[in-house]
């Protein structure tokens, strides 16, 4: 029988223990994206500094009108909402990752002055991790909506938890927290650590996101040690 849109979720074995998600650890990771753009350098940011954060503070309000309460939903129109939150972060990210990486590169006014330098690539990196969490949370077998109303016997993201079912809880499901963690560490290990990718799309996106992190990373460390010399 297929489950209607919106329906409330089972578990897996037709019980109530799903692991239900709570909107809190996304919504202040939101929040966080949203202050980032004023506290970077203005040259890090797409045109003014409100634009971005304004476009998210309106989706993120819809979202939570149209989708009180906990993520447990399935609903296309929902994760219209969300994508489209996450274009917001994506090009944010990009923004500051390449204008960033430019500077470091070319030359540029916050590239001169080590504390600058250390806290506008620091700022950028975290917003780029979030926004990655953001992205392996939406694409992971269907989004969290889908994953809340079914288990998938074949995720796109293996978590420990799958590959050791006897160690998780009953409709054990990986949700918010799980995927920034995931995006955390495999930006600092610029590899898999213990959540495998097992489809094309999560193996290309932990592959940028690895390379985006080793350039900033290692471009910002690399010219402030040359300005601190």
């Amino acid at each position: 029988m297929t489950l209607p849109d919106d329906s409330i979720p089972k578990g897996s074995n037709g019980s109530d223990h799903v692991r239900r998600e709570h909107r809190a650890p996304a919504l202040v990771a939101v929040l966080v994206t949203m202050a980032l753009p004023f506290l970077v350098p203005k040259e890090l940011v797409p045109g003014p500094k409100w634009i971005l954060p304004a476009g998210e503070a309106v989706l993120l309000s819809v979202m939570v009108v149209v989708d009180p309460g906990r993520i447990d939903r399935r609903s296309n129109r929902v994760r219209g909402l969300r994508i489209a939150l996450i274009g917001f972060l994506v090009v944010g990210a990009t923004w500051g990752t390449a204008r960033l990486v430019t500077d470091l590169i070319n030359g540029g006014a916050i590239t001169n002055a080590a504390g600058p330098l250390l806290a506008g690539g620091s700022l950028v990196w975290i917003y780029v991790v979030i926004t990655f969490g953001f992205l392996y949370w939406e694409l992971d077998s269907g989004g969290p909506g889908q994953r809340a109303n079914r288990a998938d016997p074949y995720p796109d993201l293996a978590f420990p938890q799958h590959l050791t079912p006897e160690l998780s809880p009953p409709g054990w499901r990986p949700i918010f927290v799980d995927y920034l963690y995931l995006a955390f560490t495999g930006a600092i290990a610029l590899s898999p650590t213990d959540v495998m990718p097992l489809v094309s799309w999560a193996k290309m996106a932990m592959t940028i996101e690895a390379l985006v992190s080793l350039a900033i990373i290692g471009l910002v460390i690399a010219r402030a040690v040359n300005v601190f010399g």
